[in-house]
């Protein structure tokens, strides 16, 4: 979580409390380029080799393209049981990566790869570990079943040729591919070496769906993490710290991820003890407002190599991610990857959100709609509580009964504070009330708190989940009744009725909980002033972006919180002892019971049933005769 998202859940317990994430060279230190034929103004002879005409600038470009195929350079797709993907022949890449079974806010499937018409595509290569100049030579290219296999020739500074062959492998069921790079050199080729590595495999420029604007917020974020071996062996995921856009380790690390709340990228080199060197970036394109790439450069190679790098693109849900620990759960053969650490990482109190998570799935197989199940759910978290929460409405409700000799008090002692606030403690224990009182039980509640807030915040299933059509049709994300042509300071151009209606429940709830009590000073009434108002106007800010899911618990929460005071009210107006257990109502009694009269009833009860105890001896006895 981040520090916003702290800020308002420790908001909502001290209110409740109160209240109820071109290309460079081989051989050469310095940086080199590689252009295609198109760009050296070549020309492709009819047995498919280019000939080139005019002199070539050697020291911009020291390794030049020297075959490709009658094969066009349009995009073509291919299609999985999951994936729908676009490819490019120009630099042997992936335009689009499309999830068939997930879709976006837009109603589109969802796009693994956000990115703007100029921008790069994904799975490009660099030569060496230069992240600037893409490969983007015409690839040729053949389809082979669930592969996709490009090829291309080339030539390093000494003459020497060599084809590169990037091969895209998926299986069905998997949202886990492999992208393999064959380097495959020709007689006495001496392998690829620029700054110390061969090539850059590239994830870029962002992961989708598609977004307008991001605020990196609790509701909307992309954020990075590596998962790296300690000197124990073992693996901790940490979240990557960018330094001005940039983050790179030559670190050994079993994978490196890009995560959105829903979906994530995940990069997995199939030979993690090669000394790859991760870089990742976090900036901004002209066409999206913020991006993050990944880019993992192979170390240099000696001659020919073969390298394969796994990516996992597509939602984070635990049954695809975790089925990677055992060899026998993926078509793949991968085992102890610990991919489902690249999840989203829950609060101290997930296994209580796996509880609730379970407990309202059960609630939507029996009506098909998680807006009325969220309903329910709080509904069913009210009722089991309210052996706790009854001791807090009641206090509060004997609070408001006070108020009357409260105000006489303060009319008496206006000008002496001191004892004013003797006179309020006397009251309050002669009453049998503390203002503190309510407090444990609400703060019991917290664990409960934080687990809704993380499941109704990221839960899989919300994603599309209409509650009410034409108006709330997506619990994951805020509901929209209407869309400015300008933009609201702090709001943004949409307008959210729900923060709206929460905002106003908010208010009501503390007008009855806090106005009710007022306060023995004015500080205290200007606390009352400010829970009953500033508290919820600041909360309408804070949540205005709010998935609708958690703006609906909140709100049904605060109105039953309503409807448990009014009633608390009125029972307890009727009898002030209302919610006293017998237990303490008997103990009041016995205080007001001199204590040899108490003595003397306390032996003619135990003669009572010392002669009960004896006749029912006398019946069993005359049974058995």
């Amino acid at each position: 979580m981040d520090k916003r998202t702290i800020i308002a859940i420790v908001l909502v317990v001290i209110v409740i409390t109160v209240s109820m994430t071109i290309q460079s060279m081989f051989f050469t230190p310095n940086t080199v380029e590689t252009t295609s034929a198109a760009a050296t103004g070549a020309e492709v002879s009819a047995d498919g080799t280019q000939t080139t005409e005019g002199s070539i600038n050697e020291e911009a470009v020291k390794a030049v393209a020297v075959s490709t195929t009658n094969n066009s350079t349009e995009k073509f797709s291919f299609e999985t049981d999951l994936y729908s993907v676009v490819f490019d022949p120009v630099g042997a890449s992936i335009s689009s990566l499309m999830l068939k079974e997930h879709e976006a806010a837009d109603g589109e499937k969802v796009d693994m790869i956000f990115r703007g018409e100029n921008d790069n595509n994904a799975f490009l290569l660099y030569w060496g570990d230069d992240t600037t100049n893409p490969i983007l030579d015409a690839f040729s290219y053949t389809v082979d079943g669930q592969k996709v296999i490009f090829s291309n020739s080339y030539k390093d500074a000494n003459g020497k040729g060599f084809t590169v062959v990037k091969t895209f492998e998926f299986k069905d069921g998997e949202y886990l591919f492999a992208v393999t790079v064959d380097i495959l050199g020709e007689g006495e080729f001496g392998g690829l070496n620029t700054n110390g590595y061969a090539y850059t495999l590239a994830y870029e420029p962002q992961v989708g769906p598609a977004f307008t604007q991001m605020k990196n917020s609790a509701y909307d974020y992309r954020r990075m993490y590596v998962d790296a071996f300690k000197n124990n062996g073992k693996l901790k995921k940490s979240t990557v710290k960018f330094s001005n856009g940039s983050y790179q380790t030559t670190n050994q690390l079993q994978w490196i991820s890009v995560t959105s709340k829903y979906f994530t990228v995940v990069a997995l080199p199939k030979d993690n003890t090669l000394s790859y060197k991760y870089v990742a970036k976090q900036g901004s394109t002209d066409e999206i407002a913020q991006s993050n790439s990944i880019y993992v450069s192979r170390p240099a190679t000696g001659g020919s190599s073969e390298d394969t790098i796994y990516f996992y693109a597509g939602p984070q849900l635990k049954r695809y991610l975790t089925s990677y620990y055992s060899g026998m759960d993926n078509s793949w053969g991968l085992r102890s990857t610990n991919l489902d650490a690249a999840m989203e990482a829950g609060s101290m109190f997930s296994w209580l959100e796996n509880i609730l998570k379970w407990c309202l799935n059960i609630l939507y197989k029996v009506v098909p709609n998680y807006g009325v199940g969220i309903i329910l759910l709080t509904l069913i978290i009210k009722l089991l509580l309210w052996p706790l929460t009854k001791k807090s409405t009641a206090s509060t409700a004997k609070m408001a009964a006070l108020q009357p000799k409260m105000k006489e008090l303060q009319e008496k002692y206006k000008d002496n504070p001191q004892k004013l606030n003797q006179e309020t403690a006397a009251l309050y224990k002669e009453a049998g009330v503390s203002p503190m009182g309510g407090c444990l039980p609400l703060l019991l509640q917290f664990p409960i708190l934080i687990a809704m807030y993380g499941l109704l915040n990221k839960h899989f299933e919300l994603r599309g989940a209409m509650f009410i059509p034409g108006w709330i049709t997506d619990l994951s994300v805020p509901e929209t009744v209407a869309t400015l042509g300008f933009s609201i300071p702090f709001l943004g151009n949409e307008i959210h009725l729900l923060p709206i209606l929460y905002t106003i429940s908010m208010i009501f709830s503390m007008k009855i909980t806090q106005a009710q009590q007022g306060g023995s000073t004015q500080q205290g009434k200007g606390m009352t002033t400010f829970m009953t108002y500033v508290m919820p106007i600041m909360f309408f800010f804070i949540l205005y972006s709010a998935p609708s899911g958690l703006l609906l618990y909140w709100s049904v929460q605060n109105v039953l919180s309503m409807v448990q005071q009014f009633y608390t009210n009125a029972r307890t107006k009727k009898d002030p002892d209302a919610f006293v257990s017998k237990r303490k109502k008997q103990q009041a009694e016995d205080a007001k019971v001199p204590e040899a009269v108490r003595k003397y009833q306390e032996k003619l009860k135990r003669l009572e049933e010392e002669k009960a105890r004896q006749q029912k001896e006398a019946g069993k006895q005359n049974k058995r005769k």
